[in-house]
């Protein structure tokens, strides 16, 4: 099974994956799953693997796209072998991935204001560009499993909801 934990920027996907990964380090049924990136590792933000283009090129991906000037995968053997690959990915390679996966989504997502408030609080962004990952909207297909996480309090709540969330994709929700 795949994972796929989405949601806009700023909305702290990273910061409850890695929570949870660490919450659930013992937990075998769940491998959390590091992105491949055409950003150099020295540009911030998530933990992932930094390539160039034509390392990516060069590599087999289970899921791949484009976003903000950057090339992201997950990589092939990350997925499909009987573990529960957890992944941060793009709202629009999920149609993709539930036709040839079996999918769970989880959106992390937050009020407006606070997302506005992290990033600006980055600093990697200019305030246009801000206003143009605000504006944007992505509508998750119909035929997907989706469990919201509202992360907009205090980490440890949003963490445990997340974590939850992840149970009940599992099948066994410990909570």
């Amino acid at each position: 099974m795949l994972v796929l934990v989405v949601g806009p920027s700023g909305a702290g996907k990273d910061t409850l994956l890695e929570s949870a990964r660490q919450a659930l380090a013992d937990d075998r049924r769940f491998r959390f799953v590091r992105r491949v990136i055409t950003r150099p590792a020295e540009a911030g933000g998530e933990a992932h693997e930094a390539v160039t283009e034509t390392e990516f090129a060069a590599r087999d991906f289970a899921l791949q796209w484009q976003a903000h000037g950057l090339r992201y995968g997950i990589p092939a053997d990350a997925v499909g072998d009987g573990m529960i690959a957890v992944a941060n990915v793009s709202r629009m390679v999920i149609a993709e991935a539930a036709r040839r996966f079996p999918v769970r989504v989880i959106e992390v997502t937050a009020a407006p204001e606070i997302l506005a408030v992290r990033l600006a609080s980055r600093k990697r962004e200019a305030s246009d560009d801000v206003a143009q990952r605000l504006a944007r909207s992505v509508a998750l297909p119909d035929h997907v499993p989706v469990d919201t996480v509202v992360n907009d309090g205090a980490l440890e709540d949003g963490v445990t909801c997340f974590v939850a969330a992840l149970n009940r994709a599992a099948g066994n929700v410990r909570e």
